[in-house]
């Protein structure tokens, strides 16, 4: 982490009365609590910052100011430039100019500030993010112990659990360090634990169907997948339409095990749990309709969605454990499943 040169505001000052109107003729025309970027203020800051201490390319500092700039070796790592470090320390001057005179806490590039940590921009949603994806490691483990590999359904869990993975390292990544790639994986990951979620769901109901039904789904949600991530890729990221995506897909699962449970609450009690996972997501999930500034200038309520759902992947898993045996004692029982697209109840 480094610091800008010259970092005192004296208000008394000419300079400070300029750099002060001019930020009260900004803050009068945007709207409050997202205009930390749009401001005067912020925008010569970071000019003069970078022109003063930063190469052309805006990526090397320069020599004369190298003594004023100490970079952790995980701000090497994460590759933050000196346009980056100009970004950050012009940050923190309106932020702290708008917290002396009372006003509202800005954002800036639509994310509140937050302290860096260890290279990373928002230190505890990656430590949350690695924490969910230690525990899906853990219970897709305990899913491999207790299942054996003939049972049906016995590959759902896999494709969840390892779209889950996946989904998480992206996370983890996009918030240590936000480009546009991390941005598109994170994003397109995530959709893609939405949408497992989905497809594990139908294939749960026709599990018992012909290899030829459940093979055309699979291709139809595979092709739209990628037409999905294709359009991610094309253009800016359209944040409200993606998350209406989301809410719709995780709202189809939701609704799919929902029915699923009023049709067997008397013959498979274990109904509770896929239930209850859904109830408590739902609940988790309204933590992102608070926005605040991050507490400690760490934790905000993204990072405390992150949390929630860690307790949630166990639940999640138990229940495809004990589903998948129950499954299993069936076939034994009865012998192989008939294929017949009749619908069967017995499911």
């Amino acid at each position: 982490m480094i610091t800008i040169r010259k970092t005192k505001f004296n208000v008394n000052s000419t300079e400070g009365r300029l750099l002060l109107l001019v930020l009260l003729s900004e803050i009068s025309t945007l709207v409050s609590g997202s205009t930390g970027d749009r401001t005067q203020f912020f925008r010569n800051c970071r000019e003069n910052c970078e022109r003063t201490n930063c190469s052309l390319n805006g990526k090397e500092i320069q020599e004369q100011a190298v003594k004023f700039y100490k970079q952790s070796i995980f701000d090497l790592i994460t590759q933050w430039t000196c346009a980056d470090e100009c970004q950050y320390a012009c940050m923190w001057r309106t932020v702290f100019a708008f917290f002396e005179r009372g006003w509202p806490i800005p954002q800036f590039y639509g994310k509140w500030p937050f302290c860096r940590l260890m290279g990373m921009q928002e230190p505890a949603s990656v430590f949350f993010s690695l924490l969910n994806f230690l525990m899906h490691l853990r219970m897709l483990r305990k899913f491999r112990r207790e299942v054996r590999d003939d049972s049906p359904c016995y590959i759902l869990c896999h494709i969840f659990g390892l779209t889950s993975l996946n989904g998480w390292i992206w996370s983890s990544i996009f918030h240590t360090r936000d480009n546009p790639l991390t941005e598109l994986l994170d994003y397109a990951c995530g959709y893609a634990v939405v949408l497992s979620c989905l497809y594990c769901m139908i294939m749960r109901m026709l599990h018992r169907y012909s290899l030829f039904l459940r093979g055309v789904i699979t291709l139809a949600f595979v092709s739209y997948y990628i037409n999905y991530f294709a359009y991610l890729s094309l253009g800016k990221l359209n944040y409200s339409f993606n998350m209406k995506v989301n809410v719709c897909t995780g709202l189809l699962s939701a609704v799919g095990w929902f029915i699923w449970c009023h049709q067997v609450r008397t013959r498979r009690p274990y109904f509770r749990r896929i239930l209850r996972f859904y109830v408590l997501f739902a609940l988790a999930m309204s933590l992102e309709l608070f926005d605040f500034p991050p507490i400690l200038w760490i934790l905000d309520a993204h990072a405390l969605w992150h949390l929630s759902t860690i307790p949630l992947v166990s639940v999640y898993y138990n229940f495809m454990i004990e589903d998948c045996c129950t499954l299993r004692k069936e076939k034994a029982l009865k012998g192989d499943y008939s294929l017949a697209y009749t619908y069967n109840k017995n499911i």
